[in-house]
């Protein structure tokens, strides 16, 4: 199916000083949120008690959180709702192994006065537990980074893979700016969200990496600019279309997934719309910046294929045994 006609190139170069200010902006916007405000972690990197509260009735917030002030156990808790109003999460600081078993019990007695109704679940993770989950999500990232750098390297050259994880990280900050903005949980959930956003942002670099580097072998022209908007323009209806229904679907999952994968839906929202801006206007440009001269590479590929049909021609002369 094609949205946009493959004979039409537009100047998508036109505007790569405009989208890299723009990426620059929200790329520090992001920063400063991070290093302002923070991230929220939630009780899978921070260890603690998370239990969720379902009410018969509006949940009386205040009363819960004077009930939970007397009892010494839950001194500090955090009562948010969740969901409607009916609903509550209620998270505090680890408890001891003794109490673990029979917290739930604990809660309820506590919360007697407040009203009607049950504990729908009770999560509990150890400090030492939610400091190695956390650690080891950073390595998960720093890892994946690590890999995507040598494949496109091995791929493609240097500059590709440089470009390619410039754009990575530019989504990857972005993504935790969001994060960090509408104060979502960093969980296990929300470090899939990123790992997933890499792997989309990625895909849509490579695609499109993979038409230049076809484009630079076939086409007549040198200029580095004409062959990116050529390969840009071809790989349009394609970016669109996946774009468009990755976003439709991610969009359905924030609205009726509920609000336990809020977070999980926000963070694919904000990652599929800048894996893919930057797949155009950040990767592509970057080579330009990067001083890709499309005539040594185009001599080096030619040389390489020079090379493997002598490889082959001799392989043949052995087999007739000419050599």
């Amino acid at each position: 199916m094609q949205v946009f006609d493959k004979k039409i190139v537009y100047n998508f170069m036109k505007l790569r000083f405009a989208s890299i200010g723009l990426s620059f902006i929200l790329v520090l916007g992001s920063i400063v949120l991070l290093l302002t405000k923070g991230l929220n972690y939630g009780i899978d990197f921070s260890g603690g008690t998370l239990a969720q509260v379902k009410y018969n009735n509006n949940a009386p917030i205040e009363e819960i959180r004077n009930a939970l002030d007397v009892n010494e156990l839950f001194k500090g808790a955090s009562v948010t709702e969740f969901g409607d109003k009916t609903e509550v999460v209620i998270r505090f600081a680890a408890i001891s192994d003794t109490l673990s078993n029979d917290i739930a019990d604990v809660l309820k007695q506590t919360l007697s006065k407040t009203g009607e109704f049950e504990i729908r679940r009770v999560d509990i993770v150890g400090p030492k537990v939610g400091g190695e989950l956390r650690q080891k999500g950073l390595m998960a990232v720093l890892v994946s980074f690590a890999l995507i750098l040598l494949y496109i390297a091995i791929r493609f050259e240097w500059r590709f893979a440089m470009a390619a994880i410039i754009s990575e990280i530019h989504d990857i900050v972005i993504v935790m700016g969001a994060i960090s903005l509408f104060s979502i949980d960093v969980n296990l959930d929300t470090l899939a969200a990123v790992l997933t956003v890499l792997g989309y942002s990625l895909n849509d670099t490579i695609i499109i990496f993979d038409r230049i580097r076809e484009n630079i072998k076939s086409s007549k022209s040198i200029k580095m600019h004409d062959i990116i908007n050529e390969s840009v323009s071809s790989t349009l209806s394609r970016t669109t279309l996946t774009s468009g229904t990755t976003l439709f679907t991610v969009l359905i999952l924030y609205y009726f997934g509920g609000e336990i994968i809020h977070g999980f839906s926000l963070a694919l929202i904000v990652g599929v719309i800048a894996g893919t801006l930057s797949s155009i206007f950040v990767a592509s440009p970057l080579l330009m910046w990067f001083n890709f001269s499309v005539e040594n590479y185009r001599n080096k590929e030619l040389s390489k294929q020079k090379a493997r049909e002598e490889k082959e021609k001799m392989r043949l002369l052995y087999e007739k045994g000419q050599v």
